[in-house]
């Protein structure tokens, strides 16, 4: 297959919800289809010893809940697809939005009965400021929920989206009978026996056809016959165009924990999702069919393999082919390095590949050299844009509990900053180590992972801090910035880059020092350099 066909068959895309909205069951049902694993393991049943395939750490598996972003590969009718699966729960949601610097297109769960929550605005607003073409998927119809025409108002008025139903709910939770595609025209009848992987389809040209009432009875054919009227009365048609620019919205609704309506919206996704897309560095638009190669790493995960402390980089490949063993450049620390065994995940095996295309998404064994937005390329020097840190919203300080295991500790914590899990700051007045997270839930994490992975224990002590604010000073011999750092020493620390923070107390304070230190500027995200 030449270079160009490669780029054509790739798919790669994100899957975001609210927590439990059936993200994570999504993803394992479309696996399902791509024949990547035999049988999809619930998350919530207790009767099923299986895990689900796409959650991998420990405290994942006993919460129910995904904690960091997983990377998954299949492939469906000759098309080769690329999930990115993140977390719903609010404390990781930096780990979602860099993950969406990373996907072409996105697939929005949202739960029948509790319809749009905040968690969905919060990433939909991302998806909407980039331009990012999506999907919406309503899932669990087989539960009583809301009506259909009433969700579909939610979605447009909560998250401002314009949408275009491409299947219909024939009744929902007890009397649910089915879909009707009408991207495909055909009805889906639902058995409601989850031991059959794939339901069958039954063609229906015409819903006014006699076929319709005895498939799902008089009643719920004449509904469906007014609904499906309605719908396209009121609703756009769908039109590809509109989609691929972020204008218009396909809906799908279905029961991913049935394998329900989950094919409809994968045949649909592979037919209009988008290709690789170009990408915007600070120094020019990235196109993926150029000939060189440049990637950009979005996310690191620390000790994939518990028995062995390796790190691997998730590298996005923009353009060109990156191939196995040949030296690329380090943008950052401007130094060639060669990789002798990048992975690529096909459920939950990884394989080393030879080759990969722009799309594609693949692990590289890290040593300590990549931070989260590092760039690698053939030799241009590009620098991909928008993988921001945020001011993380709660602060506290780490101590060690086991003075036996302090190396381990500082090792445990240094690579899991790294991770991007939280954000570390060292106080300048007497050195003590100072973590902030955006999410509480981050802490026990934490807590978690530095004992079973590094065999350090530690401890929390609550520090009351309102914001983290980076310091950009317009002159540092000037005598007003050095009063500052004299008189607010005590609240000044510097973050894993030695760049300085200051850590105000309270709104007021925050205000208070802006106004009388007016020559320097605070910033909320480290990305203002």
């Amino acid at each position: 297959m030449s270079f160009l066909e490669e780029i054509q068959r790739r798919r790669t895309f994100g899957i975001i919800s609210h927590p439990d909205a059936g993200k994570t069951t999504l993803t394992e049902k479309l696996l399902l289809f791509g024949g990547a694993i035999q049988e999809a393991g619930a998350v919530k049943s207790n009767k099923i010893k299986k895990g689900a395939t796409s959650d991998f750490m420990e405290i994942e598996r006993q919460r129910g809940i995904s904690v960091a972003t997983s990377v998954l590969a299949f492939e469906y009718n000759g098309i080769k697809i690329n999930i990115l699966d993140t977390p719903g729960h609010k404390d990781f949601a930096e780990d979602t939005f860099r993950t969406l610097t990373a996907v072409d297109s996105v697939i929005v769960v949202i739960d029948v009965a509790k319809g749009v929550e905040e968690q969905t605005e919060k990433l939909v607003e991302v998806c909407r400021m980039r331009n990012i073409p999506m999907i919406v998927f309503i899932n669990k119809m087989d539960r009583e929920g809301k009506d259909a025409f009433d969700l579909l108002d939610e979605i447009e008025q909560k998250l401002g989206l314009k949408v275009a139903p491409l299947s219909f709910p024939i009744g929902m939770g007890y009397d649910f009978k089915g879909i009707y595609n009408i991207w495909e025209k055909n009805v889906n009848l639902f058995s409601g026996d989850s031991r059959k992987d794939i339901e069958e389809t039954i063609e229906i040209k015409d819903l006014g056809s006699s076929e319709l009432d005895k498939l799902v009875g008089e009643k719920a054919a004449q509904t469906l016959r007014d609904e499906i009227e309605l719908v396209e009365g009121i609703y756009p048609e769908f039109s590809v165009e509109d989609y691929l620019n972020g204008h218009l919205q396909p809906v799908f609704f279905g029961s991913a924990l049935n394998n329900f309506g989950v094919r409809e919206l994968l045949d649909c996704f592979v037919e209009i999702a988008p290709k690789p897309r170009p990408k915007q560095s600070e120094e020019r638009l990235v196109k993926p069919d150029e000939d060189k190669f440049s990637g950009f790493v979005f996310k690191i995960h620390a000790n994939m393999d518990p028995n062995h402390r390796n790190r691997l980089a998730f590298v996005k490949i923009v353009s060109g082919e990156f191939k196995r063993n040949t030296p690329y450049l380090h943008v950052r620390h401007n130094k060639k390095l060669k990789f002798s065994s990048p992975n690529a995940f096909f459920a939950e095996k990884k394989e080393i590949v030879d080759i990969s295309f722009p799309g594609d998404i693949v692990g590289l064994q890290d040593t300590g050299s990549f931070k989260i937005g590092d760039t690698l390329t053939e030799g241009e020097t590009l620098n991909y844009k928008g993988i921001p840190s945020f001011s993380p919203e709660h602060f506290r300080y780490i101590n060690n509990a086991d003075p036996l295991k302090s190396k381990q500790l500082y090792k445990g914590i240094d690579q899991l900053m790294d991770e991007g899990v939280a954000q570390l700051f060292t106080l300048e007045l007497n050195g003590r180590k100072v973590i902030g997270t955006v999410g509480a839930l981050q802490y026990e994490v934490i807590q978690y992972r530095l004992e079973h992975e590094y065999g350090a224990k530690c401890s929390y002590e609550n520090l009351n801090v309102h914001k983290a604010c980076w310091v950009d000073p317009e002159d540092l011999k000037s005598e007003e910035y050095k009063e500052f750092v004299r008189v607010k020493q005590r609240f000044l620390a510097k973050d894993k880059q030695s760049q300085l923070v200051f850590l105000a107390d309270s709104p007021f304070s925050l205000q208070m020092t802006q106004q009388k230190y007016p020559s320097i500027k605070f910033h909320f995200t480290s990305e203002f350099n």
